[in-house]
Order: structure tokens, then sequence, then C-alpha cells
């Protein structure tokens, strides 16, 4: 294969530049294929119909071509299987952005920004104001059908988990991995239905690993059934419209749907359907559904797994789905990623994830201008925030704020700048707090949860975490001389080199 670099110096289409396919009609995507289709149109896929082993091979090419930046990758000729297989088709800033049909995330984080925004309607005209946005939430709820596409074919007997190309990612991965797995599972107790992405390592044909961590929803679900004693149904899906697939992966709070938020991110309500041997909906579009249970209190080791983080998770025990039925739609499309050393696929999703949600953390801190997950903290390791500060020790009430909201509270590293820095450039970052910050004034050390997958701490879940305070100081934060004006120049000389510039580099003749 020859090593091909592409689109190397692309822009972030997050930091709100209007990219190529600026004017593309949105329309939602139907499912899978269609946005396969359109990778194609715009030269963001290429088919790949040389013979590959799912066993390591695809990960070398797709590691590749990640690192390079580079296209999707649908390959069609797998050994040992007859379905195809798709990799990296949110690979890239350009191609996350088509997935959700906006031309930049800010898009999005502006529709939120509205939604939530308080309004009380006064008189007529007020409440015919109010009608667009509840229309737009009315569209985003599911819409139940009785067919789909994807129960087409139905397997209860023969070839089941092992008709499927799973992927062993790396060489001491602990088996085969389900890598983009939508996992459905209901609350006991309300019915209240959600969706995360858990990785399922594939034991045999018909059980899997069920890896869902203390902090997510699936396992709260799991502990009330462990509770009673009584099997859990749970329903996988993989494939479907892209932001289904995104969907899965959002910080939404316990109490809001993941598939109505895909309706909203979609513009239009997702299809569901029962399945057929447990109680659960899943998303009428998708390529396969997995069908299956979890009995309480049967655990298996799984992994290692070649992790985000770049490093291997260790084996540990988690619970087991056993499948009871597989559908498919016909001539299915198995999508898969791969997770290992930053960039990766899964780096452009919560680059996603960081725009979208980024008005929620205002709604609560409104002080909060901007936010940055750095690719190379894989997002739960550092946080870089810009804020509007008009009170002393307002960085450190930041800091300690934030490790008390949701996922946040697994933030390692912290850094708060004002909202004068821009928080996506890491040069005036760095600038900023290699000469702002005394460290014994302004480090915040604490102890609390930590992700499952840091290695450093000493002990799982658990460890040390530090804030660095990088905002100019006062008197009152113990400043105890005056702070340095920092060095620019003036806005008259500035507008007359801008208007000069081109005549500066003339060349002209002696």
């Amino acid at each position: 294969m020859t090593s091909v670099s592409y689109m190397k110096g692309e822009q972030s289409i997050f930091a709100s530049r209007v990219t190529r396919n600026a004017s593309r009609k949105t329309m939602a995507y139907k499912d899978l294929r269609e946005f396969i289709l359109k990778l194609e149109k715009n030269k963001e896929l290429i088919r790949i119909k040389t013979e590959v082993s799912p066993v390591l091979e695809i990960t070398e090419i797709a590691d590749r071509i990640s690192k390079e930046h580079g296209p999707a990758l649908l390959f069609e000729n797998l050994k040992g299987y007859k379905f195809p297989l798709l990799i990296n088709a949110f690979g890239s800033y350009k191609r996350m952005a088509m997935a959700l049909e906006v031309n930049h995330m800010d898009e999005i984080a502006k529709r939120i920004k509205e939604i939530m925004k308080p309004h009380i309607p006064e008189g007529f005209f007020g409440k015919l104001q109010m009608l667009p946005k509840l229309k737009e939430i009315s569209d985003s709820i599911p819409k139940i059908v009785s067919h789909a596409p994807c129960q087409e074919i139905v397997l209860k007997d023969g070839p089941m988990l092992d008709s499927i190309p799973v992927l062993k990612c790396w060489p001491d991965d602990g088996g085969p991995f389900i890598t983009l797995p939508l996992v459905f599972t209901k609350d006991r107790e309300t019915g209240q239905r959600n969706c995360g992405m858990y990785r399922m390592q594939v034991y045999d044909r018909v059980t899997c690993g069920m890896h869902w961590h203390i902090h997510k929803d699936g396992r709260r679900h799991y502990l009330k059934y462990e509770k009673s004693g009584k099997p859990m149904e749970v329903a996988v899906a993989l494939g479907g419209d892209p932001a289904v697939i995104y969907a899965a992966t959002a910080p939404l709070p316990p109490d809001i749907d993941e598939m109505m938020f895909a309706g909203f991110l979609r513009k239009k309500p997702v299809e569901l359907v029962r399945c057929k041997t447990v109680d659960i909906e899943v998303p009428a579009q998708s390529e396969f559904i997995l069908e299956g249970e979890i009995v309480p209190g049967e655990v298996r080791i799984e992994g290692p797994f070649g992790d985000h983080t770049g490093f291997y998770s260790p084996a540990d025990k988690y619970p087991v789905m056993h499948i009871k039925c597989i559908t498919h739609r016909k001539h299915a499309i198995y999508p898969a990623t791969i997770v290992g050393k930053p960039p990766m696929e899964d780096c452009y999703m919560a680059k996603a994830t960081e725009r979208i949600f980024l008005p929620m953390l205002q709604m609560i801190l409104p002080e909060i201008a901007d936010m940055n997950l750095p690719i190379e903290g894989v997002f739960h390791n550092c946080a870089i925030i810009s804020i509007k500060k008009t009170y002393p020790a307002q960085g450190k009430k930041i800091i300690n704020a934030l490790w008390g909201m949701g996922q946040m509270m697994n933030t390692k590293f912290i850094i708060i700048v004002e909202d004068d820095t821009d928080v996506q450039n890491i040069n005036e970052v760095t600038w900023r707090a290699f000469n702002n910050v005394d460290p014994k004034r302004d480090f915040v050390f604490s102890e609390g949860p930590l992700d499952v997958l840091d290695h450093s701490a000493s002990w799982p879940l658990f460890g040390n975490k530090l804030g660095i305070d990088a905002t100019r100081k006062g008197p009152q934060e113990g400043m105890q001389r005056p702070w340095p004006e920092e060095i620019k120049m003036s806005k008259e000389i500035k507008e007359l080199v801008d208007k000069k510039w081109k005549d500066y580099f003339v060349m002209r003749d002696p």
C-alpha cells in the first residue's frame, strides 16, 4: 500500500471557520449508507477491494491513515466474512461536521443555547414566537414504526457473532472487540431508555462482555436488576444515521433520551422499532441489532484492550451479555472504529462534544467564555478554560466548580486563562501559563474521582488533580506589586501596516 499524505493543512471547523461543504443543503441522512454516499461524493472515502484480515491488519491500515488525517475507509473484501467494514468515517473535522450536517459545531451550540434560553411569552405575539422552539422540540421525539430494514434478516441459530467481522485491534487485546456499539437498556423502575457506547469483547458466537464503567448510566440500570436478581434485557445497534451514532457518545443528563437528542441534531425524528425477542426499541435504520440479556451476578474477565489513552487498559471482571437473536439488513455494513495514541477517529467525536455542550456549561457558569479539551489530553486528562474575570479568586472558583460537575469530575488538569486568550491556540495558552503562574499561589491541588482509564493514579478511579489559575492577579490575590502591561502595538499603526502590507514586498527596479 502506498503511503499518501491527506489534508495536512486542514483548518479547524470547530473554530467557526466555514468549510468547503458550506453550501451543502441540510437534509437528515436516512441511514449509514446515505452518509457513505455523501462521503464518497465529496472524495472523503476510499473503497478497498484488496483482501484484508480483521485481525490486526485493518487496525494498522486505519491507524496510518488516521495519523495522516486521511479519508474514511470501506473494506469490501474481508478474509472469512461476507460483510464489508466501514472505519474512520468520523475521522476528521470535516467529516464530523458532515456527519451532523453543519458547517461548524457552533451552529448546534447556538440551537441548544436558544432552546435553553428561559422565556415566558407575553401576549399573543409572544406565544407565536415560541412556536418554532416548540416545533423543534416536538420534531425531536422518536417515532415508533412496525417494520424496519434492520430486521430484514433474522438469525437465531447457526452463525451469530462469528458471522460479523469484529476487529482484534491490537496485539495484546484480550480478543476481538465491538468498538462502535449503541447499547440500549431500560431502567427497571421507570422504563426510561438509555443508549450508551461501551466496548464489547466477543467471547464466542453468542456471548460477549459488557464494559460499562462505574459512572455510566448503563451500569446504573444494571445495578437495579442485580439487586432484584432478575435478568436484564439489552439490545445493541450497530450502524445507522451518523447523528444516532454520535448521540450514543454524548454526555447527556440521565433524564435526556439520546434518541431524542439525535432527532434534535438531525432535525427529524429517529425511527425506532421494537426488537424481536426483548422489550426494547432500537433505531430502525441500523445495520445490525444484537438482542439478549445479562444475568445478574455473572461476570467474566474482559480485556486487556488497547485504549484511547494510547495504553492498554487492564483486564477486569465485567457482566456478560448472552445473545438470543441477531437481526440485520440485507447486504449489511459493519461499522467499526479503533482507538489508541491520538489523533484517532474518537478524537473528532470528542471535539464535537466540546463545542456542542459548551452552552450547557455556560448556563451554569456564565463567566466561561470558551473551552478546549486538547486531543493530547484524551479529553478527561486536561481542560483549558477561558473566563471573563470580574473578581478575585474567580479562576479558583471555576476550577472547583468544574470538578463538581458531571464527567468534568474526572478532569486531572484544569488550566484557567482570561477571555483575551485563545484557548484553541496551545502556544498562546502555554505562554500565558508559563509567565503568569506562581506555583505556590496559583496551583490548586485536590483529590477525587478520576477516569477508570487513568493509569497514572495510585488507585483505580481515585487520585490527585491539579488546577492552574493562569489569570492576572491583583493585591487581593496576594500579588504584592503591580501586574505588568502586556506589549501591544497601537491600533493606528496596525491599521497603517495592514493598509500598506502589499507595498512593502513589491519588487522594484534599482
